[in-house]
């Protein structure tokens, strides 16, 4: 971990904590993130091609909405639907809030089609998104976190997504 940036050090210890696996290895220029992709149970990151440190918590995002039984089967694509990708940009947004690093480092401005000073306000307002993370039984919206006494969105109950019956 010597190559990577202080950044991505802190991101990767934390994805481990959290019981993601990270590997470093080297990864060709096929890669839909630049030195990131998506193995069963974590992440394998190359040092040498990684440009985005945020690109590690965006990728990790889609692990953790995914159910444990997909989480451990996981290809390098993560799909492409919609209110996966939603899910996923939530629950980044809260990671970066959590580990107090600003954003704009997952929310790049070479990513995300150029709407990432956009995401951050969609999420940080904790509307959008913040349902589906709901339903999966990792966080609470501020009408029932209110109700329960629990810390609302950006406030994760857990970070990675339970079996159904266990939220």
């Amino acid at each position: 971990m010597s190559m990577l940036d202080p950044t991505a050090k802190l991101i990767i210890e934390w994805l481990q904590h959290l019981g993601l696996t990270v590997r470093l290895a080297p990864l060709g220029a096929d890669t839909f993130l630049p030195g990131v992709t998506l193995e069963p149970g974590g992440l394998i990151v190359d040092p040498d091609r990684l440009l985005y440190p945020g690109d590690l918590i965006h990728e990790a995002g889609h692990l953790a909405i995914m159910l444990p039984e997909r989480r451990a089967t996981t290809e390098s694509n993560a799909g492409s639907n919609m209110g996966d990708e939603i899910s996923a940009q939530t629950w980044s947004y809260a990671a970066a809030v959590h580990l107090g690093i600003p954003p704009e480092i997952v929310f790049h401005e070479t990513g995300y089609k150029g709407s990432a000073k956009n995401l951050i306000e969609v999420y940080r307002d904790g509307k959008a998104g913040v349902p589906l993370l709901q339903w999966m039984g990792m966080t609470l919206d501020s009408k029932r976190a209110a109700a329960t006494g629990i810390p609302p969105y950006p406030h994760m109950i857990r970070w990675l997504r339970p079996e159904p019956d266990a939220a």
